[in-house]
This record gives structure tokens, C-alpha cells and sequence, in this order.
């Protein structure tokens, strides 16, 4: 099995394009990846991407909280974007027969406050709490190409890397804008790197892998027309390959890819052991319409049963299995990492921009909050009387959901890039 990894690991390497095949490896404790694109092509876009969709697209999942009006902790933001495509647009007006008027949004915070949610969670983000969170609709926001990008993009992603992968400022990752780039570099980046112990390196890659997904967005959804009479979104096989050829970016594109990968299977390792939470008789999908809201519980866990039927999952088990102390103080550390790089998604100044990094950063902290609360979750109680062990607001839920949603879209808009990179060969 090994020597296969091997050997698809080079043939990615010396790939000249972006249409080249890619692999999750993980190195050290972890060990390869037991999984190969191909498989996880094949789960994702023929069984999990329609019906996530579908659910992601109910009242429940498509309205979030957020407050998009913190100003920046860190520096000084010098104006805001100033494209239209960068605005948030409102909540459209609802009648009276909508599950999502003022009335209905009042009663499913105090219900899910009063009958399941119990304490405040511990690891919740700051604008679950905030008095200026306002609930933004997903599906009149969606993810695309804003025209926000240069300096200040730049700067959002160097302090994410920076300040908060735990590496030192005399490594220098790879291709940052207007930095000298070597090969000499690059070797001593992985060399560090691999040096790590194996929670440092999946972290890396898990950030890595999210900006990778979100770059895909872009891609695939690039304004390819603005005229007077219309806007046309599309895929931009050129954007994507500045991001991602092999050729352009120096060898950096492929590994940006198979860490995709390995962001796609820890969170779907999170979903497949979330489903005893979601089974609870007393766990509802609340928007003030009864029918809906069970058959979409139903699609829910649904969906969740074919995450855990998934035969190649991440094993997280080694993951913080260190001295006890110090595995204590690294997950501390990996949950203010989190926080902090919410906190720096209040300094773009796409507003959408912001939205999507602060949901998705929120989405991958709820999956790693599941990975290590299994004897929580598994001490869930029968009775509905009883406390639980385990906990996930409204708004974990809905990042959760809809992280992974992003992750799913990636996936499947690589099998288009393929595609339309093969035409062009």
C-alpha cells in the first residue's frame, strides 16, 4: 500500500498542471491517508453533494449570525471595499406566512436556548453573544469572485499564517507576495514543517486547506461578464490556474489540493460522529413549521448515516494522545488559534468576504470540537430529562453544515476544472 502512495505521490509531483491526480498524505504518527481521489470523488459528488445541497437550502441552514461591523482588533483598515459585489444584501421582507419573520427568528433562539442547548458553550465565537449579530440569508450571499483582492487580501492570509500555524517568523512559507522566493526556502519550510508534531502539521494543513477550498470558490465562480444588461459567473480556468498549476506556483499547487483533501475528511469524520447528537429524540430543526422541519431532520440524518458509512475515514485517535498536560495545553492552544482567526476575518473588508471566512473558520472549529468530545457524546443521555454531555448551539450547527458544504463544492468544481482543463490540452 505504501509503495502505491508513493508512486501517486510522484506522479502528482511532476505533473505539469492543475489537472494532475491528487492525494491526501499525512505524514508522521498519521501515517498515509487510506484514501486515493478518486474514492473520495466518488462519495462526494455521486452520493453526499446532491442531498447536502438540497438540505443546506432549507430555512434552517441558510440563515446565519453574524456581525459584520466589528471594527478590526489588529490594524487599522483603511476603507472598506467599495464593489457592489463585496455588499451584503438583507434579508428579503417576509409576510406573515414565512417561518423566518422577526417573531419566528425570537422563537427559535429562546426554544433552542430553554430545551437543548443548556449552558453556554465554552467554545462558542464571539458573535453568538453579540447584541449586533444580525441573521444574513446564505443563499442571497453566496460564496464567488467579489474583485477583492491585492495588499489587504494578502495581509489577511500572512497573519493567519503568521501568527497563528505556530511558526516562527524566520521560516518563510512559500510564494508570499513580494518576498523573494527559493527553492532553498521552500526545503526549509517542509523540512520545519515535518519537524512538528503531528496536531502543529494537521493544523497547518487544515488552513491550508480551507483557503485552498475558498480559492476554488473564486475561481468557479468568477464575474466572467458585467455589462449593462448582465452579470455572468462562471469558471476562470485562468484564475485557477495561477492558484493551483503545479508550473505557476512552484510545485505549491498540488500540495494546496491534497490538503483540501485532508480538510474534506476531517470533516467528515466530524459529521459521521456528531450523529448520535443529531438522534436525539429531543434535537429538532426548529423554524416554526413542523412538517418541514422533520423531514428535514430526516435529510439531516440521512446525510449523516452516509458520512459514516464513508470506508476510508480519518482516524483522529492519535491526534492529542500525548502526555495528558500537554495535550491539554495544545488543544487550548488550537482553540485560541481559532478564535484569533476569527477574530482577524473582522478585518477584511469584503463583507462578504468576511461572512464566508467567519462561518467557514467557525465550521471547522465545531468539527474539531466533535473529534474530541467522543466519550461526551457518547455519554449522551437517553432521557431528554437529563443534562446532556455534549452540546452544539444553533449557530455550530449551522457552520457546521455549511463549512462542510463549502468543502463538498470544492470537491465537485475540481472535477469541472478537469474537465475544462482537459478541453484545453
Amino acid at each position: 500500500m505504501k509503495l502505491v502512495v508513493a508512486l501517486l505521490l510522484l506522479l502528482l509531483q511532476v505533473s505539469g498542471s492543475a489537472d494532475g491526480r491528487c492525494f491526501c498524505q499525512v505524514t508522521g504518527d498519521l501515517e498515509d491517508c487510506a484514501c486515493d481521489v478518486e474514492t473520495i470523488d466518488g462519495f462526494n459528488n455521486d452520493k453526499l453533494f446532491p442531498k447536502l445541497q438540497t438540505l443546506l437550502e432549507s430555512d434552517y441552514f441558510r440563515f446565519y449570525k453574524v456581525n459584520l461591523n466589528k471594527p478590526c482588533p489588529f490594524w487599522t483598515v483603511s476603507s472598506h471595499c467599495g464593489l457592489r459585489d463585496c455588499a451584503v444584501k438583507p434579508c428579503s421582507p417576509v409576510s406573515s406566512s414565512s417561518p423566518y419573520s422577526a417573531e419566528a427568528n425570537e422563537q427559535l433562539v429562546e426554544c433552542e436556548q430553554a430545551k437543548h442547548l443548556g449552558a453556554v458553550d465554552c467554545c462558542c465565537f464571539p458573535d453568538e453573544q453579540s447584541p449586533d449579530s444580525q441573521y444574513v440569508d446564505l443563499l442571497l450571499n453566496p460564496e464567488r469572485f467579489t474583485g477583492y483582492r491585492g495588499p489587504e487580501a494578502w495581509q489577511i492570509w500572512n497573519s493567519i499564517y503568521e501568527e497563528n500555524c505556530f511558526k516562527p517568523y524566520t521560516v518563510r512559507r512559500p510564494l508570499i507576495p513580494n518576498s523573494f522566493h527559493s527553492s532553498s526556502g521552500t526545503r526549509t519550510f517542509y523540512s520545519w514543517l515535518e519537524g512538528q508534531c503531528v496536531e502543529k502539521r494537521a493544523f497547518y494543513r487544515l488552513i491550508s486547506g480551507l483557503h485552498s477550498s475558498i480559492n476554488i470558490h473564486l475561481s468557479a465562480r468568477y464575474l466572467l461578464d458585467d455589462s449593462w444588461f448582465q452579470k455572468k459567473w462562471g469558471h476562470n480556468v485562468s484564475e485557477f490556474r495561477q492558484r493551483f498549476d503545479s508550473e505557476l506556483t512552484a510545485g505549491e499547487g498540488p500540495k494546496r489540493l491534497r490538503n483540501l483533501y485532508f480538510l474534506y475528511l476531517i470533516e467528515l469524520r466530524a459529521l459521521a460522529k456528531a450523529l448520535p447528537f443529531f438522534q436525539q429524540p429531543s434535537f429538532r430543526l426548529y423554524t416554526g413549521r413542523p412538517e418541514e422541519d422533520q423531514k428535514h431532520k430526516e435529510l439531516l440524518l440521512h446525510i449523516l448515516q452516509l458520512a459514516r458509512s464513508f470506508p476510508l475515514h480519518f482516524d483522529e485517535t492519535s491526534l492529542f494522545a500525548g502526555d495528558e498536560k500537554e495535550a491539554a495545553k495544545l488543544k487550548e492552544d488550537v482553540r485560541l488559534a481559532f478564535l484569533n482567526i476569527s477574530r482577524i476575518m473582522d478585518c477584511v473588508g469584503c463583507f462578504k468576504c468576511r461572512l464566508w471566512g467567519k462561518l467557514q473558520t467557525q465550521g471547522l472549529g465545531t468539527s474539531l470540537k466533535i473529534l474530541f468530545s467522543e466519550r461526551q457524546i457518547e455519554a449522551l443521555p437517553a432521557s431528554s430529562d437529563q443534562r446532556p454531555s455534549f452540546q452544539l448551539s444553533r449557530q455550530e450547527i449551522v457552520s457546521l453544515l455549511n463549512a462542510f458544504g463549502r468543502i463538498s463544492t470544492s470537491i465537485r468544481e475540481l472535477k469541472n476544472f478537469r474537465a475544462l482543463l482537459a478541453e484545453d490540452q
